[in-house]
């Protein structure tokens, strides 16, 4: 027991394992794609980031860049306008008024100013000109030095340093001199302006004389500088000015630096670092044209970037999808091992199934045995009882005996078909058969419950029906017994009609009649004047199809003899599969409403009272269902209480052009005579549908049919009044419905067409009555010259006829009489009988002693293979299956090795003889056992029999058998 859920536990614990990871790996999953995600996010800002600070980097520097010139372009104005030009162009007045009016053109300097250039040995005379001497920038005398800077033009607002020496100043100094040699513009540290107290930086710009050539040298532009120009640049306005024009200065913060020095970094603008707490920067490099220093411009987000909407909804959505395709494989995993489960145990099941049916097998195969042979006994013992001296009375209780031992026996091959059906073992014959002679012999079956319930009882079948079909004569028969018996046993009043067609017919004139195309009748029944149905029997039927419009569309209109009749017509061109469709209609109790869905249901009745008050099992319609669907159709019903039920099915079968009377082996048909073709008749009745089923068997004879409402019209038809064609000719005999024969009328009808004949009465047609009971038999005998009672058939009417005509036919070779054909097969012949079952031995040897043939018998297996060791003197061998020591198939075997090896030897004897002629020794072998299931038949011809017959066998068997291997080769001889 703990092997057995060691197994489930453990895949539990691997399919937990396995459900941890997949949620770790959705995880992973979702992370990596919100990393992902966010740092997308985080380029698409640092792109954004770079894009702007590149273009204030740009624009900062081409705002400079713009000053720049406009500062060179005032050096080369004073090179041009003061040097060397006396009286100046130029003086202080002027350049304030000047560099005043265009400083528009400067917007990101303060204001400019002019420093002349004064050597030492110039400058008593310079300060004597200007009328002032030299300060620094402390607003000291300037000391003595190689040369000065003074400045003498200055923009009024920076016009605080004039008089004052730049040379004075260290940085200043270093500037100057970096100017003149570079020719460049330079720059000095960043240092608060006075006045606006913003950082800013000087511009130093070199003043060269005119003539300097372009590609001048240092020493020559040292040489050439005659003073310097110089502005005070306001970098945070300068900045501030240039974010105002530009978008999203909102978002981030702008930082100019001077990096000169890379270590000690001094800011020009914008607020203290905060690098520690954005995550993105981004440096520009900014070039203002000094080579000696070095400027930045540092942009970085104002805020921390908050996280994208999609970095947190894409991953949770693919956490959930993962999820949910997580749920979907655990939920298809657990379907699938739920399935896997279900199929093991469908194939224990199976297994089981398997063995419950070969199970169920058996247990039929012994019931049957067990049942079949003391029953064989029973009718055995009754059949040799029937066969002697017996009183009246002992006859009827040895043939009631008989008959519920019979009944018996129908009901376990009722059980035993069931059980073949359920197990797929039940094949289908298919051989030629005549419809038509079947139907008659179904029909007849019951004839005699008909005339007790005094009901009408008929068969049609359309002449388009081929005479001969291919198929299961038996399984047809056994369908139409079980469907007309039970319309027979549940009908007291009104008929039972059995109609065949070819369904495809049938379908399109059912179809018409729904649909309300019978002469505006709307498909409902008719009913005559006087209130009775246009049905068989007149009275109404279940199915409303069932009446005469639809009826009379099935009828053929051409008055053709006997060989037109029987199929020949058929165009053999067509399909040689045929569809047929059988109805059977009654008008009985019908079937209660609530039981018609359970009507097919094995052992299953419509009430607990059916069973009580009309017997059976309700097993018949459960195997009539499934033979039909064997033979390719399928069976319904239409079934109204109290009004009665309608049966339908239908076979597929093949058409046969073979004569089916020429084989006497397997054959059904019944020959019918041809003598009372060309002859006429006149039927008096006035139901349509009737009369049509009474012309359709005398025209299967041959004779040719006028039907009359009433005995008047009959009379009239004789005497030639009415027209008729029939009258031309002589018509041999009147037909007369019980239901239309008016005695105190009709009576003298009948003598005054007797009359007619002038007293002779070979020359009156003869008068039938047909009744359906047999007590009309005795009441009407002295009046008409035969009463003829139902149910119809061609075989009874033929008889009828020839014994009221005195008609010579010839007589039939064939199986008239099967007795006396069945004692000229078996007479003198030598059969082994092997039995364990005394009583059995003794049926089987009286049923075959009774046909003349020598019977020895044997009660063991082994006693038989003694007896028949070749040569032995036996024509044939009845073998019981189921026997102690050796049963009867190990029996067959060791018989047909025997025959094998001495067939052997005889063959090698014979070839050394000329001339001679070897025939093979083959005993035929007939299984006699009472289980008849599909098994035990294989397992027979498997083992070398021939056949079997079943326990109870009566005369039908045994012919059957003996027909097919007895005679062998005489078949054709008889």
């Amino acid at each position: 027991m703990e092997g057995k859920y060691c197994g489930p536990r453990k895949k539990r614990g691997w399919r937990g394992l396995a459900a941890a990871a997949y949620v770790l790996l959705a995880v992973a999953c979702s992370a990596v794609m919100h990393r992902h995600l966010r740092r997308e996010s985080l380029d698409r800002a640092e792109e954004r980031l770079v894009s702007m600070c590149e273009e204030r980097a740009r624009m900062l520097q081409e705002q400079f860049g713009v000053t720049v010139n406009h500062v060179h372009a005032l050096a080369i104005l004073i090179s041009t306008f003061h040097y060397e030009k006396f009286p100046s162009a130029i003086d202080q007045e002027t350049f304030a008024k000047y560099t005043g009016r265009t400083s528009f053109e400067r917007p990101l300097l303060n204001g400019v100013a002019y420093a002349h250039r004064v050597f030492h040995h110039e400058r008593e005379m310079f300060e004597s000109q200007q009328g002032w001497i030299m300060n620094t920038m402390k607003r000291e005398l300037a000391p003595p030095q190689i040369e000065y800077a003074p400045v003498i033009f200055s923009q009024d607002t920076v016009s605080y340093l004039a008089r004052i020496d730049m040379m004075s100043g260290e940085e200043d100094r270093e500037n100057i001199l970096r100017a003149r040699t570079t020719g460049k513009a330079v720059l000095t540290n960043p240092f608060r302006l006075l006045g606006s107290n913003h950082l800013g930086v000087v511009l130093t710009f070199a003043v060269y004389r005119p003539d300097l050539p372009a590609d001048a040298s240092v020493e020559q532009r040292v040489e050439a500088t005659i003073g310097y120009l110089g502005g005070a640049f306001d970098v945070e306005s300068l900045v501030e000015n240039l974010l105002s024009k530009l978008a999203g200065n909102q978002d981030i913060v702008v930082n100019v630096y001077d990096v000169t020095n890379a270590s000690e970094a001094m800011v020009l603008y914008g607020p203290p670092s905060l690098e520690d707490q954005v995550p993105l920067l981004h440096v520009s490099m900014l070039d203002f044209g000094d080579p000696f220093r070095k400027h930045e411009m540092r942009c970085r987000y104002r805020e921390k970037l908050p996280m994208p909407w999609s970095a947190i909804t894409n991953p949770l959505g693919t956490f959930v999808i993962w999820m949910l395709v997580g749920y979907i494989i655990c939920a298809a995993w657990s379907r699938y091992d739920k399935v896997s489960e279900d199929c093991r145990k469908m194939e224990e099941l199976k297994t089981q199934a398997e063995a419950a049916d070969v199970a169920k097998s058996q247990f039929l195969a012994t019931v049957s045995h067990e049942i079949r042979t003391p029953m064989n006994g029973v009718l055995g013992m009754l059949d040799m009882l029937l066969g002697t001296d017996l009183t009246m009375t002992q006859k009827d209780y040895a043939q009631t005996a008989q008959m519920c031992g019979r009944a018996l026996i129908t009901l376990i091959n009722d059980v035993l078909d069931r059980a073949k059906i359920e197990a797929g073992k039940l094949e289908l014959e298919a051989v030629p058969f005549d419809l038509r002679s079947l139907m008659d012999d179904v029909i007849s079956l019951f004839s005699s419950k008909s005339r007790e319930k005094c009901i009408e009882l008929a068969v049609f079948v359309c002449d388009d029906v081929p005479k001969v079909v291919l198929g299961d004569p038996w399984r047809f028969r056994q369908i139409l017994t079980n469907l007309v018996g039970n319309a027979v046993k549940f009908t007291e009043r009104g008929h039972v009609f059995v109609r065949v067609s070819l369904a495809e017919n049938s379908n399109v004139e059912a179809n018409q009649v729904i649909h309300g195309n019978m002469n505006g009748k709307d498909g409902k029944v008719e009913s005559t004047a006087n209130g009775a149905f246009n049905t068989l029997s007149g009275f109404e039927a279940a199915d409303r199809r069932n009446n005469w419009q639809y009826f009379k569309l099935l009828l053929s209109d051409k008055e053709s003899l006997l060989d037109d009749l029987d199929g020949e017509n058929s165009d053999q061109n067509d399909s040689d599969r045929v569809t047929l469709a059988i109805s059977i209609e009654d008008t009985g109790v019908g079937i209660p409403l609530q039981a018609q869905d359970r009507v097919f249901t094995p052992f299953m009745q419509a009430d607990s009272s059916t069973s009580r008050n009309y017997g059976g099992t309700g097993i018949g319609l459960s195997i009539s269902k499934c033979l039909a669907e064997l033979m390719g159709g399928q069976i319904s019903f239409t079934s109204r209480p109290f009004v009665g039920s309608t049966f339908t099915f239908s076979a597929t079968l093949k058409r046969s052009y073979k004569d089916t009377s020429a084989d006497s082996n397997r054959s059904l048909a019944e020959a019918l005579p041809d003598a009372f073709k060309g002859m006429k008749a006149i039927l008096v009745d006035g139901r349509p549908v009737r009369s049509a089923v009474t012309r359709y068997h005398l025209k299967r004879l041959g004779i040719i049919v006028q039907v009359v409402n009433n005995m008047s019209a009959g009379l009239k038809a004789f005497s030639g009044q009415n027209g008729a064609t029939i009258s031309r000719e002589k018509a041999t005999m009147l037909f007369i419905e019980r239901d239309f024969w008016r005695p105190e009328t009709d009576v003298h009808l009948l003598n005054r067409l007797r009359g007619q004949k002038n007293g002779q009465l070979s020359d009156a047609p003869k008068v039938v009555l047909l009744v359906t009971s047999e007590a009309d038999k005795d009441k009407y005998g002295s009046i008409f010259d035969i009463v003829m009672c139902k149910p119809l058939r061609a075989s009874t009417i033929a008889s009828c006829i020839q014994q009221l005509l005195k008609v010579e036919m010839p007589e039939r070779k064939e199986n008239q009489n099967r007795p006396s054909f069945l004692r000229s097969l078996l007479v003198g012949k030598n059969i082994l009988v092997v039995d364990d079952n005394k009583v059995n031995l003794r049926v089987a040897a009286a049923a075959l002693k009774k046909y003349g043939a020598k019977v020895h018998c044997v009660e063991s297996g082994k006693d038989a293979v003694s007896l028949l060791q070749p040569p032995h003197s036996f024509d044939a061998c009845f073998m019981d299956v189921q026997m102690p020591e050796m049963d009867g198939f190990e029996a067959t075997r060791k018989i047909r090795e025997m025959e094998m090896k001495a067939n052997e030897e005889r063959k090698n004897k014979l070839a050394l003889i000329e001339g001679s002629t070897f025939v093979e020794c083959h005993l035929p072998v007939l299984a006699m056992t009472a289980d008849v299931i599909q098994a035990t038949y294989e397992e027979c011809i498997k083992s070398g029999m021939n056949g079997y017959v079943s326990k109870p066998f009566d005369e039908e068997q045994l012919y059957q058998a003996v027909s097919r291997l007895v005679v062998g080769t005489t078949d054709s001889a008889v």
